[in-house]
C-alpha cells in the first residue's frame, strides 16, 4: 500500500502535452522516449495524452510508428508487452498544422477537448515548443486567439534555448510570450539542470558536513568546470556559424553549472528560493568592461583539420553551410570571478569546445596545499586535495587526496576514492528530459530558468560577445582532437594552476580505490 501511495504521489496530474515540432529531432530523440519512461515508471498515469503538431501531413498510424521507432531506438526501457504498449500509443494522436494559420488552431481546440473528454484530462495544458526560437512568440499568440487557453485547467509553455541572441532580443522575445503566458507559466528548458549529478550537486554541498565549512575563499583556491564535445557542428552548421560556443554553451549551461556551485543555502527549498540564489551568483560575476579586461581573462578558437584514432577531421570552415572565412569560435576558456564575501578572489575557470579528445562533463573543486614548508611538505611534493563532479557520460564523484604509498617506507601518492553512480544505476539512469518534463507537469519550476536568470546571464554574456566583434581577443586556432590552443592554459598558468585531467585521462600517478567488484 506504501508503494502504492509513493507512486501516486509520483504521479502528474492528468495532462494534454502538445508537442510542437513533432517530427523533428528533439521529439524523436528526448521526448517520446522520456514520456515512455514516465509511462513505464507510474509516474503518468492513464489520464494523459499527447498530441504531436507538425506541419508534415501524417496519418495516426505513421505518427504512432515513428513513436515506435523512436521509443525501440532510444529509451531506455525496451517494450516487451504488446498489450501495455498499445494501451499507451492509443494516448498520441497527431495534428498537421502550419502554425501561421489561425483556423488550424481551432481545429486543434477541438481535437484536443474530444481527447480531453476520452481520457478524463481535466483542461491542464502543457505547450512544449521544440520549434525554432523566432517562431515561439507566434506560436504562442496563436494558441491565445485559437482559444487553446480557455480551458478550466492550468496552461503550460515550455520552450528550448536559445532564448533570445543577446539581452535586447531576449528581452523582445519575453516581452511578447507574457502577452500571452505569466511568467509562472513559462519553463525555460536547460536539460543540464535536470541531469542527475548536477541536481546532486546541492545534496553534496548542503547534505555533509564535511564539505559546506570548506566551500569558501579560505579552503578553496579554484574551481574548473569543463563541457567538452568530440564532435564538430554535424548538421548544425548553419545554426552555430551564428551562434558560436559562447552563446550555445556559456550564456546557459556553462553558467547555470556555476551558479550551482557558488549559489548560498537558499533558505527553503522551494523553486523560487533557489533560484533567488542562483540570480545572486549572476548578479556578483565580474563583468569585462572593456576589451583588454575581456582579452586578459577569456580565450576564444576554432578548430582546424585534424586526427584522431587515425581518422582524419576536417577543420570548421571545412563543414557543411559553414562560411569558408568564419570567425566564429567553436571553443572557449573564461576565468570568472563571484565578487562576494565566500568567493572573493577564487577564480572559476570555465572551458567548453568541439572537436575535443573526450566527451566529458565535469566540475572540479581543487582545495587549497597544505603548507610546504613544515612536517611532510618539506620533504614531499604534496598535491592539493580534489573534489571531482563527473556529470556526463559516466556519474559520480571522486576525491583525490594524499596517502603513503603501500609497501613503501615514505612515499606519498595521490589517493583517489571514487563513487560511481553509474556503476550502481548502469544505462537505466533518468534521462534528463525525463525528470523535467514531469516537473513542468507538476509545477515544479526549481530546475527551469527564470526570465531575470535569463537577462542577467545576456548582460554579463553580450560584453565578451562585444569585445570579440571588435576582435579582442584574436581567434586562436587548435586542431580538432586536441584540448584547445595554448592560450587556455596560459590562462591557469599565470595563475600557478593548470587544468586537471579529465574523464577518460585520469594521471598515471595516481592509486585508484574502487569498490571490489
Amino acid at each position: 500500500m506504501a508503494d502504492n501511495q509513493n507512486v501516486e504521489a509520483l504521479q502528474t496530474p492528468g495532462t494534454a502535452f502538445f508537442i510542437f515540432g513533432a517530427t523533428g529531432d528533439l521529439a524523436h530523440r528526448k521526448l517520446y522516449p522520456a514520456i515512455y519512461s514516465l509511462y513505464r515508471e507510474g509516474k503518468i498515469a492513464e489520464d494523459f495524452a499527447v498530441i504531436g503538431v507538425a506541419r508534415r501531413p501524417r496519418t495516426p498510424e505513421q505518427f504512432r510508428s515513428d513513436l515506435r521507432e523512436s521509443i525501440t531506438e532510444f529509451c531506455r526501457y525496451k517494450i516487451k508487452d504488446e498489450e501495455e504498449w498499445n494501451r499507451f500509443a492509443e494516448h498520441f494522436e497527431y495534428k498537421s498544422l502550419d502554425i501561421n494559420n489561425l483556423d488550424g488552431y481551432v481545429e486543434l481546440k477541438q481535437h484536443t477537448e474530444a481527447l480531453e473528454q476520452k481520457f478524463n484530462i481535466p483542461g491542464n495544458r502543457l505547450f512544449y515548443l521544440a520549434l525554432a526560437p523566432e517562431l515561439f512568440s507566434s506560436v504562442s499568440l496563436n494558441l491565445k486567439k485559437g482559444g487553446m487557453l480557455d480551458s478550466e485547467g492550468w496552461h503550460r509553455l515550455v520552450i528550448e534555448k536559445p532564448f533570445g541572441y543577446d539581452l535586447p532580443s531576449a528581452e523582445k522575445l519575453n516581452a511578447e510570450l507574457n502577452e500571452v503566458f505569466k511568467e509562472e507559466e513559462i519553463y525555460r528548458i536547460d536539460h543540464y539542470l535536470g541531469k542527475e549529478m548536477v541536481q546532486n550537486i546541492e545534496v553534496i554541498r548542503f547534505a555533509n558536513a564535511f564539505f559546506e565549512p570548506l566551500w569558501n575563499n579560505k579552503h578553496i583556491s579554484n574551481v574548473q568546470i569543463t563541457l567538452s564535445e568530440t564532435v564538430g557542428v554535424e548538421e548544425r552548421g548553419g545554426y552555430y556559424d551564428h551562434a558560436g560556443a559562447l552563446r550555445d554553451m556559456g550564456q546557459n549551461h556553462m553558467l547555470q553549472m556555476l551558479t550551482m556551485i557558488a549559489m548560498e543555502p537558499p533558505s527553503r527549498l522551494l523553486a523560487e528560493d533557489i533560484r533567488d540564489e542562483k540570480v545572486k551568483v549572476l548578479r556578483s560575476l565580474r563583468h569585462y568592461n572593456t576589451n583588454e579586461e575581456v582579452g586578459e581573462n577569456v580565450v576564444r578558437a576554432q578548430y582546424t583539420g585534424g586526427e584522431k584514432g587515425g581518422k582524419k577531421l576536417p577543420g570548421y570552415r571545412e563543414e557543411d553551410k559553414v562560411d569558408p572565412n568564419s570567425n566564429t569560435e567553436t571553443y572557449f576558456a573564461a576565468r570568472l570571478f563571484v565578487d562576494n564575501f565566500r568567493w572573493a578572489g577564487v577564480p572559476f575557470y570555465i572551458r567548453t569546445g568541439k572537436r575535443l579528445p573526450v566527451k566529458t562533463t565535469e566540475v572540479v573543486v581543487e582545495f587549497k596545499n597544505m603548507p610546504n614548508n613544515v612536517y611532510l611538505g618539506q620533504k614531499h611534493s604534496l598535491e592539493p586535495n580534489l573534489l571531482v563532479i563527473r556529470v556526463n557520460p559516466m556519474e559520480g564523484i571522486y576525491i583525490k587526496i594524499n596517502a603513503k604509498n603501500p609497501g613503501t617506507e615514505s612515499e606519498i601518492k595521490p589517493t583517489a576514492m571514487e563513487f560511481c553512480q553509474s556503476c550502481l544505476v548502469g544505462i537505466n539512469s533518468p534521462e534528463a528530459y525525463e525528470r523535467l518534463l514531469h516537473d513542468a507537469a507538476n509545477g515544479d519550476s526549481t530546475y527551469f530558468t527564470r526570465w531575470d536568470e535569463v537577462a542577467t546571464a545576456w548582460s554579463f554574456i553580450d560584453k565578451i560577445a562585444k569585445a570579440w566583434k571588435e576582435g579582442t581577443p584574436k581567434l586562436e586556432t587548435y586542431p580538432a582532437g586536441t584540448w584547445g590552443p595554448q592560450a587556455t592554459h596560459d590562462l591557469l598558468a599565470k595563475d600557478g594552476f593548470r587544468w586537471w585531467p579529465v574523464n577518460g585521462q585520469e594521471e598515471d600517478n595516481v592509486i585508484w580505490l574502487k569498490p571490489a567488484e
